[in-house]
């Protein structure tokens, strides 16, 4: 099992050195331009900032926004967000150099304000070429591609197991009304997701990416039949107990890398695995659904895009989740992609953007795994540093959505002939 570990060995949340009286204070003047310039950066919302040297400052508050709060503890942390850009900023918020209340605030603001304070979240120097260096040796190649899905799906069953939802969904629900309970959410989206397929009863669909079984449980009970592929053996073994403890017929599914699919299919499913591709392999991706629909067939796709007009900027940096969480990942360019799709004979139609659902869902994601933790219901092998970087991660993917930076969508693509 490969648990991505925070390389620290110190609890979140506790205090370090560099403070006023440390070498570092002796920069203090440098970090506070840094601060001048965070602040000039926020146009919409407010930082309201307590220095190590105790004095408080209000960053912002020019426009309506997300009102953050951080406790800068040492100015090391401003240090490793200069030069280590949002791993830095992790790495800081594990060793105790700044603190928040609700750290998703923060997120959200940078999401908010991201084209003027994109490159401050932006590796740079020596820093830049070691994560550049090291995220080109996890590119997605098949045996690349491989290893990085059992790095971050193959922690075990037992760990996702206690705080997603009882159908094992690891994608954006669609929440309909508010207080709507995680699992209709995550049945709503299931439900758009076939129907986009335009299949009936008999019918075929292939699933590029099937997770734990969750789209082929509700597809095989609607009378499709469904092949899933998966690279994940801990996501196979759940979902085929599922499908036959369900005594669902017409449903398999088998570890095969999208580019060795053989046969022909009604349709095609693919619910945020197109992440975890790589924008090098985007063609290949999209030949593979424009090879097996059958003409007039269709994909359904659900999909996260970054802004498209910083994606370079993103696509050439090494981001805080590529570094720790999943290896290999790239979120889209809707711009980019759609592109691609077209050029490979597949009609982009129906596009629906829901960012703020996925936002409600990692929320409520978080508040499962804080229980799960508390009540000692995650597999022991997993430390409290382990515990703290994916809390971590649910509060930065969930500020990135609420601050608007990055979007979730479905779209149905249509093989044209």
């Amino acid at each position: 099992m490969n648990a991505p570990m925070a390389n620290t060995g110190e609890v979140a949340g506790g205090r370090r050195g560099g403070g006023p009286g440390g070498l570092l204070g002796l920069f203090a003047p440098v970090f506070r331009r840094m601060i001048d310039r965070i602040d000039r950066g926020i146009e919409a919302g407010s930082l309201e900032t307590t220095l190590p040297d105790g004095t408080r400052r209000m960053l912002g508050g020019r426009g309506a926004g997300p009102i953050a709060i951080v406790h800068l503890h040492s100015w090391r942390a401003l240090l490793r967000l200069a030069t280590g850009g949002s791993g830095g900023w992790y790495e800081a918020w594990a060793r105790g150099e700044w603190t928040s209340p609700d750290p998703v605030q923060i997120f959200a603001l940078f999401s908010r304000n991201r084209a003027t304070l994109a490159r401050g979240a932006r590796a740079s120097g020596y820093h830049l070429l070691v994560k550049r260096f090291a995220h080109w040796l996890r590119r997605n190649h098949r045996d690349g591609a491989r290893r990085n899905i059992e790095y971050h799906y193959d922690l075990g069953n037992d760990f996702y197991a206690p705080w997603l939802d009882p159908g094992m969904s690891y994608s954006s629900a669609i929440f309909e009304s508010p207080g709507q309970p995680l699992d209709a959410a995550q049945a709503a989206k299931l439900d758009a997701m076939l129907a986009r397929t335009g299949t009936g009863p008999g019918d075929t669909i292939l699933e590029i990416g099937c997770g734990w079984g969750s789209f082929a449980e509700a597809a095989g009970k609607a009378g499709r039949r469904l092949h899933g592929i998966t690279l994940s053996k801990e996501q196979k073994a759940w979902a085929e107990a599922r499908i036959a403890e369900q005594r669902i017929e017409g449903v398999d599914f088998a570890l095969t890398d999208y580019r060795d699919v053989t046969g022909t299919y009604d349709a095609v499913v693919s619910i945020e695995m197109v992440e975890a591709v790589g924008r090098e392999y985007w063609p290949h991706y999209l030949e593979t659904i424009s090879r097996v629909l059958k003409p007039g067939g269709r994909a359904a796709i659900q999909y996260i895009a970054f802004d498209d007009t910083l994606f370079e900027d993103y696509a050439s940096n090494v981001d805080f989740i590529q570094t720790h969480i999943f290896p290999g990942g790239l979120l889209l360019s809707e711009s980019q992609f759609r592109a691609i799709a077209q050029a490979k004979g597949l009609r982009w139609q129906d596009q629906a953007n829901f960012g703020l659902s996925y936002a409600e869902t990692l929320r409520q994601w978080r508040l499962n795994f804080d229980a799960a933790v508390g009540s000692g219901r995650l597999p022991e092998c997993f430390r409290i540093q382990f515990h703290n970087l994916w809390r971590y991660y649910l509060m930065y993917c969930e500020g990135g959505f609420r601050g608007g930076g990055i979007d979730v969508a479905q779209v149905t693509l249509v093989k044209e002939g």
